[in-house]
């Protein structure tokens, strides 16, 4: 069984949780369950760590240990990709992209970045009541950080919060999801058994428990929370890191548009929404699941998606050649089965899809045509294989359906006038954009949303400065140095 990382040793615990496998229903495995008091334990370590060591200040070392990170990552490849495969139900071929060789990209890439990154600089010399004054900004670590991640895209998530935190030279409590625990601990134990990170630095825990989240975003140790996971979560962190007025990243939910304009390739802008919605069953939160068509070519384009829809792949995660996989959980299923149920009878047509398939938790590629757009399966996130096509009218019409959202994640656009693409695009509030398939998705690109979707930006110089403090100084230069200067 796996175990917690807490202040540089890999602890079991006397309670534990099982960990599903989605695609059977049958139980992987057991994962140690967190206590307050071990959260309260991977705080104090991370505090001490981060206030009585030279972790903070010294680059070279940071440097170093996320080279070795990077290395153990790469070492312990493939045993990593199997887990992921069997514990989130991601396809295999998925693993090869965002599910796990992109996200230990990241952990190279910060390394990278520090090397060269400007951690101090100067803004010149100023004249203030007949005094020349030096000033400049040095950029240090915000603190001890809490790490909160989903279970969609477990190794992402946590390296996009572990890589630039540790970076910028943050102690870090790493919580994971409940779903997917076996995957977060992984990374703990690659951590203690393989790089140098000192004790304390990096602490894993997964718990069944909410409050040891609870614990994180409220604890007076706790300096800054990195949470990704729904909007509702998000707003009750916001809630209570607000009594300690802690520094807040949140990657929530989204609810993106793909538009359709009229001088589209249709039948390419079809097949592409089709297997977009698709991608880990529809589990992400920047996945086009609104399909925004011109109303006169409704039923043509629908026809193409459903078509598109039916060549997916839904089986077996383990096969190079499936495409989509299981839902998380019976709960994640029966949810996303309910909202589909709830659209029809609120008068969306269901053109294909909306069943269950056992064994596990597979759900069919859903698509839903003639969508309200002010519906509950237009409005909320659905997080599975579902999408809902809504008609428009013109440009304008298009734009304000797709403004028409709490959430302002991503999007997309299929035209064939790039320039008419990106001058709509412009007016659609979101912080990523797709133009003609366009793939933003990558280290260096910083993600995260407008509105609900969440506040700051993940991966890039963004993602690092994140984690950063800017500290300014001033110092009064002397007379004979005023003068040459």
């Amino acid at each position: 069984m796996k175990r917690l990382l807490i202040d540089g040793r890999l602890v079991g615990t006397e309670k534990t949780f099982a960990s599903l496998n989605p695609a059977t229903g049958q139980v992987l495995d057991q994962a140690p369950d967190a206590t307050v008091a071990d959260a309260e334990a991977a705080v104090a370590a991370a505090r001490r760590a981060f206030d009585t060591t030279a972790w903070s200040t010294d680059v070279q070392l940071r440097i170093r240990c996320l080279d070795q990170l990077h290395q153990a990552l790469t070492d312990h490849l493939e045993e990593l990709r199997e887990l992921t495969i069997a514990e989130v139900g991601a396809p295999r071929m998925l693993t090869h992209g965002p599910q796990l060789e992109d996200p230990v990209k990241l952990v190279r890439y910060y390394a990278d970045l520090l090397r060269k990154y400007p951690l101090t600089e100067e803004l010149g010399e100023r004249e203030i009541r007949g005094q020349r004054h030096r000033r400049w900004v040095e950029k240090e670590a915000v603190g001890v950080v809490a790490g909160i991640t989903a279970y969609n895209y477990p190794n992402q998530l946590a390296l996009a919060k572990l890589a630039p935190s540790l970076a910028a030279g943050c102690t870090v409590v790493l919580k994971g999801a409940p779903d997917t625990p076996l995957t977060t601990l992984f990374l703990g134990e690659l951590i203690a058994e393989h790089t140098d990170i000192p004790p304390g630095v990096v602490n894993v825990l997964v718990s069944s428990s909410v409050e040891v989240g609870e614990l994180l975003t409220t604890h007076p140790g706790v300096d800054m929370v990195s949470f990704t996971g729904s909007t509702a979560t998000g707003r009750r962190i916001m809630a209570a890191a607000s009594t300690t007025v802690k520094k807040l990243f949140l990657e929530l939910g989204g609810k993106s548009a793909m538009v359709i304009l009229d001088d589209a390739d249709f039948a390419t802008a079809a097949m592409f929404s089709a297997f977009t919605i698709c991608s880990h069953s529809g589990q992400g939160c920047a996945l086009t699941s609104r399909l925004l068509v011109p109303r006169e070519h409704h039923d043509e384009i629908v026809a193409m998606v459903a078509a598109g829809l039916g060549r997916v792949t839904l089986g077996d995660p383990t096969d190079i050649k499936t495409f989509a996989g299981p839902l998380i959980s019976e709960r994640q299923r029966d949810k996303v089965d309910g909202m589909v149920k709830r659209a029809v009878a609120a008068g969306a047509t269901l053109v294909t899809g909306g069943e269950k398939v056992d064994p596990g938790f597979f759900y069919t590629p859903t698509l839903l045509g003639n969508v309200d757009p002010d519906s509950e399966i237009a409005q909320d996130e659905v997080f599975g294989p579902v999408l809902a096509v809504i008609p428009f009218d013109d440009d304008d019409d298009a734009v304000r359906i797709a403004n028409n959202s709490i959430f302002g994640l991503s999007g997309g656009i299929q035209s064939g006038d790039e320039e008419r693409a990106v001058a709509l695009a412009r007016r659609i509030r979101t912080g990523t954009f797709s133009i003609n398939g366009g793939n933003y998705f990558a280290a260096d690109v910083p993600f995260g949303g407008y509105k609900q979707s969440g506040i700051g930006r993940e991966s890039g110089v963004a993602g690092l400065e994140e984690f950063l403090e800017y500290k300014s100084f001033a110092t009064v230069l002397p007379a004979a140095e005023a003068a040459e200067s």
